[in-house]
């Protein structure tokens, strides 16, 4: 059944009650039937959509899981289909993978009645049309010198030894046909070539989490989020980011990742407090005190908590509320940021004493540049015993944070928990000045700073420890 057909039959069924498709089903010979089941086109979920428009590189960047080598099979299938005698090249990282990845996935995707063929020794498969797909490694980049091709599939470049060497081979021969084209697969890395083709001419690009992908298990999903969602590792193996480092940046991802920490519960009195994260959307799963056994990791004292606060300009903007701690190790940590935006000036005060009292904290520093009066005046409001203190600052986000980068650098401050939003600010603050990250302004990321040189003053000043 042609792709129109299936259409039609697709729509029609569409149209009726589930009791009348059950019986139009039943009516239909079984061809449609195997017909309807066998056209991947319908079934591709968002992901694994092909992009319209007159694209010559398709750039499909996306987390592990989101069936990645299913579309580059079918895309090369539907291909070979409609260009009979078509040259294709399948480039991967190793023959070994093209043949354990891509051939074999090429191979599930033959349709009823096709009957492709896969030549290991020849590194050649041939489908029914009389198309020729070709294995390359781009560990031998020499080999695509010279071959001319109609398409190409790239699967997993991120990882290609050689790169911009198989590459360059590979753009060079595809020019056969009308319109040659390319589709690159790829769970990202912040290799150059990336770069490279993202910058291209005529490139669509699309991406994906692993999530998109209903026919995962929800178990491993779920497991997955919990091992690594927020870290850095997460973002770029299931939510398919391509997180790059900026050149001259205070915090690097590796500093940052290396110094990350689960720093367990804060327990004091009969409160349960979150893991670090975002306290609005991160949860424990540790019992209140006296409520059975725990099953959080071993605390850490703290023998100081402090919070920062860089109050909004206007109620669009984003209130940044970071909570630090200064561990009886001597260790400076992060423990929330608890920032939000649209909130009205009583939101954000409210949002503030409630970071206060949930983490104990001994200081609320709040920058009081813009209208202090106004700031004290709100926070007092709501919170009459707050232990306040205004800061003012005299000089720029970026250079102020320059001491506390210092602190990540030598491992004197770390990370306690997953931190998507401000560690973005953080990578975004480069030497001299510059901001580069989301957003007009590091909010977050100038909280965090305030907190951890409040910590930094009074380091030798500790007046009780803590559990956390």
């Amino acid at each position: 059944m042609n792709k129109r057909k299936s259409w039609a039959l697709l729509l029609a069924l569409d149209a009726l009650t589930p009791k009348e498709r059950l019986r139009a089903l039943k009516r239909l010979p079984a061809p449609a039937l195997r017909g309807i089941a066998e056209e991947w086109w319908w079934q591709a979920h968002q992901g694994q959509r092909e992009p319209g428009g007159d694209w010559r590189i398709w750039l499909l960047m996306a987390g592990r899981g989101l069936g990645k080598t299913t579309l580059g099979a079918e895309w090369v299938w539907a291909r070979a289909r409609e260009t009979p005698g078509a040259e294709i090249a399948l480039v991967g990282g190793t023959l070994a993978e093209v043949g354990r990845v891509m051939a074999r996935a090429l191979t599930a995707a033959a349709r009823t009645g096709e009957a492709p063929l896969w030549v290991p020794s020849r590194g050649v498969f041939e489908f029914p049309s009389g198309a020729l797909a070709y294995a390359y490694s781009a560990e031998r980049p020499e080999a695509l010198r010279g071959p001319e091709h109609h398409f190409a599939w790239c699967d997993e470049l991120a990882k290609w030894r050689h790169a911009d060497r198989a590459w360059d081979n590979l753009m060079l021969g595809l020019r056969g046909g009308e319109r040659p084209r390319a589709l690159v697969t790829t769970t990202p890395q912040p290799v150059p070539l990336l770069r490279r083709i993202k910058a291209l001419d005529r490139l669509a690009e699309t991406d994906g989490r692993s999530d998109r992908n209903r026919h995962l298990p929800a178990e491993h999903l779920a497991a997955m989020k919990a091992a690594y969602g927020g870290t850095r590792l997460g973002r770029q193996e299931l939510d398919g980011e391509l997180i790059e480092d900026v050149e001259g940046a205070l915090w690097t991802r590796e500093t940052m990742e290396a110094g990350r920490v689960d720093m367990g519960t804060v327990g004091m009195g009969t409160g349960t407090f979150p893991r670090g994260g975002d306290m609005g959307t991160v949860t424990s799963n540790c019992p209140r005190e006296g409520g059975g056994e725990s099953h959080c990791p071993p605390g850490r004292p703290l023998r100081r908590i402090v919070v920062g606060v860089d109050p909004p300009a206007s109620a669009a903007g984003v209130c940044g509320i970071s909570v630090c701690g200064l561990g009886a190790d001597g260790i400076f940590y992060v423990l929330a940021d608890a920032s939000g935006g649209g909130l009205s000036p009583e939101g954000w005060a409210r949002k503030v004493a409630k970071a206060a009292e949930t983490w104990g904290a001994d200081r609320v520093v709040a920058e009081a540049n813009q209208g202090g009066d106004m700031v004290k005046a709100v926070l007092k409001a709501v919170a009459p015993g707050l232990p306040l203190r205004l800061v003012h600052a005299s000089r720029g986000k970026v250079t102020r944070a320059e001491p506390v980068a210092a602190l990540f650098e030598t491992g004197e401050a770390k990370l306690a928990g997953r931190f998507p939003a401000l560690e973005d600010e953080l990578a975004g603050m480069v030497t001299g000045g510059d901001y580069v990250g989301p957003g007009n302004s590091p909010d977050r990321a100038d909280t965090m700073v305030w907190a951890m040189t409040e910590l930094m003053a009074r380091r030798d000043l500790g007046p009780r420890v803590r559990s956390l």
